[in-house]
């Protein structure tokens, strides 16, 4: 139980932004096609 906090917050850490900048980058790509 103790292995899990420790390997998933850096996990989250990297995939959330990842998973942020994504989704602004369709944003703004759909923004622009419109």
């Amino acid at each position: 139980m103790l292995n899990l906090p420790s390997f998933f917050v850096p996990l989250m850490g990297l995939v959330f932004p990842s998973i942020a900048m994504a989704s602004l980058f369709l944003h703004v790509q759909k923004n622009n096609i419109v």
